[in-house]
């Protein structure tokens, strides 16, 4: 069942194509993975699927639903995380994760509390005394802890140490467990290759191959040093064998 479509998509700024005729779709229960170096295009993508930018043409549809006429009622359904995350200074990082989970709708303290204790923050603290890092958890304990049907998260690793990625990681897992849907953007391979289904590689606004981990394997390549103690004679011949 599809619960994210992407048909055709182009986003232009004047002259400049920042998204190039894409198409992709995310289907119930699926971590999809969107890969591609900074400036590929993947927030431009994200942000025409959050209803923030308008396609210049194409359509985008979540839950069978307009993205950008319908994102009001689209957006009680899904969590966000950023990858650069803005707070309010003088609220604590726990007001900030209570703000944004009763906005969703969601009120579990036991799965907030979790996730607080698994991300080893410290959520009495204000938020302009946290680093890059600890930011970074409170979006994503808000996101997490919310009852959400998709969650789109744009680098959201970005600033977390090793062990943390490692957390992180497990809850995505978790929530494929339970029948959700991960819209993952990321340029780091390891993560993708963790923890996706299917991806979408972009480059310079295109998307330029789409599939499984399996079926995707053709783009990498393995190369092998060799030294001997003696001269190879005639290695052409063994090229194709």
């Amino acid at each position: 069942m599809s619960i994210l479509k992407v048909n055709n998509v182009t986003k232009q700024f004047g002259k400049f194509t920042a998204l190039d005729n894409i198409s992709l779709e995310i289907n119930k229960g699926e971590i999809y993975g969107f890969i591609g170096p900074n400036g590929a295009g993947k927030t431009t993508t994200i942000r025409v699927l959050l209803g923030i930018l308008q396609a210049t043409s194409g359509t985008a549809t979540i839950f069978d639903k307009d993205v950008w006429k319908d994102a009001v009622e689209i957006h009680k359904k899904i969590s966000y995380v950023p990858g650069d995350v803005n707070l309010w200074d003088n609220l604590t990082g726990g007001e900030v994760i209570d703000l944004f989970v009763k906005l969703q709708g969601t009120n579990n303290k036991e799965k907030r509390d979790e996730l607080i204790k698994k991300f080893d923050l410290d959520p009495a603290k204000k938020c302009r005394t946290y680093s890059k890092g600890n930011r970074q958890k409170v979006a994503l304990i808000a996101a997490l802890a919310s009852d959400a049907e998709l969650y789109i998260l744009d680098e959201p690793t970005s600033g977390l140490d090793p062990l943390m990625e490692q957390v992180f990681q497990e809850c995505i897992l978790d929530l494929k467990q339970q029948g959700k849907s991960v819209f993952l953007s990321s340029h780091i391979l390891h993560e993708v290759e963790k923890l996706c289904d299917k991806l979408s590689i972009i480059r310079e606004g295109k998307i330029i191959e789409t599939g499984t981990l399996k079926e995707l394997r053709h783009l990498t390549r393995s190369t092998i040093k060799v030294e001997t103690k003696n001269e190879i004679n005639n290695l052409e011949q063994f090229r194709n064998t």
